[in-house]
């Protein structure tokens, strides 16, 4: 077939969210119906460096594709993506690129403004929702202004927690009861988050999240379900159903989230009052709308086991993709196989490009 659409799927990073993205673009790629799509791999290890893979699938999780993609240079990697800004045409061979990032580098809108400066249509959020959805500060302060509740929280510098650790302890004893969670501000997958019940583990948790970001974020603990919701389209988003998380651990951690053998339990549909099932879906879609995003993200939530209460947690911009992720099994539930749902993922890319 000559009308193929080529497709560069981008996977790995540089952040600490590096494996979660092996994970889901080897799922991704998977999926991608070979009737429709050539798939060019091109991977970005821990330390940036950019290489063209062609070499089987599989070998992306386990981070074995390096070792092929060596041997590649970095050339072709160039020819696929960058042929356009080089050679003076503006085209490259590339139709769309699927960015499977997690994390800073690669969900925080930096990438995708590489996208728009080679002029190429991609999957999801543009830079600036990206960049919202990535920090969490400005995020909260974006749904808060959209009447989304969120539960109380406050942004640390690093550089206050080095110049004087006594100093942030104590303001954060003043603003809140233990226990506290302490997470970086601009990461995903649960990477660097702790749980503190008492000073000791706090200043422990503080030193722990400086070491992925400059912005440290410290939160209320909330007797709570956890529930997530994926919304996609662009300018008329649709929400999925809901999905309950049920961590195995003491909060949904990054070993909870991809490591447990199943172990935590995720509960689709969501066992929920058709009002709260509404009340949810609807919520998600205003926090699209709120960060303008575009494509696709999965929107998560806190509900008070007291109250009711629906508080709105993060969004996701590029979620995960791996078996156990919640985005696609959402969408699975709804009538959308993973394979459709990838056609329309890119269908919508092109569908913001063009406009």
């Amino acid at each position: 077939m000559n009308n193929k659409l080529n497709v560069a799927v981008v996977f790995g990073g540089k952040s600490g969210e590096h494996e979660v993205s092996l994970m889901s673009a080897t799922n991704v790629i998977k999926a991608m119906d070979k009737e429709k799509y050539n798939i060019y791999m091109i991977g970005i290890t821990k330390q940036g460096k950019w290489m063209a893979y062609n070499g089987e699938v599989g070998k992306i999780a386990d981070g074995s594709w390096e070792k092929e993609a060596a041997g590649m240079g970095r050339d072709e990697t160039i020819n696929l993506l960058f042929s356009g800004l080089f050679n003076g045409g503006g085209e490259s061979i590339i139709d769309v690129v699927f960015p499977v990032l997690h994390g800073p580098n690669g969900e925080d809108g930096t990438i995708q403004g590489l996208f728009e400066m080679l002029d190429v249509p991609y999957v999801s959020c543009g830079v600036m929702a990206s960049s919202l959805g990535m920090d969490k500060g400005l995020s909260k302060q974006l749904f808060k202004d959209a009447g989304l509740a969120v539960g109380e929280y406050t942004v640390i510098l690093k550089a206050a927690v080095e110049k004087d650790m006594n100093s942030v302890t104590s303001m954060v004893e003043d603003k809140f009861v233990y226990p506290v969670f302490i997470k970086p501000v601009n990461m995903g997958s649960s990477v660097g988050i702790t749980k503190a019940h008492n000073r000791e583990e706090l200043a422990k948790g503080l030193i722990e999240a400086c070491k992925y970001d400059r912005k440290v974020m410290i939160e209320e603990n909330i007797n709570c379900r956890e529930f997530e919701c994926a919304v996609l389209g662009n300018n008329d988003p649709v929400a999925s159903g809901i999905g309950e998380v049920i961590p195995s651990h003491e909060f949904y951690d990054y070993v909870a989230k991809y490591f447990d053998d199943g172990k935590s339990v995720v509960v689709i549909p969501a066992e929920l009052p058709e009002n709260k099932v509404n009340e949810l879906r609807e919520a998600a879609v205003k926090a699209y709308k709120a960060l303008d995003c575009a494509g696709m993200s999965r929107v998560d939530f806190f509900m008070e086991k007291e109250t009711g209460k629906i508080l709105i947690n993060e969004i996701n911009t590029i979620p995960g993709f791996t078996k156990i992720s919640m985005y696609p099994k959402l969408w699975d539930a709804a009538g959308v196989s993973y394979s459709k749902l990838i056609d329309k993922l890119i269908e919508l890319a092109i569908d913001r490009y063009n406009e």
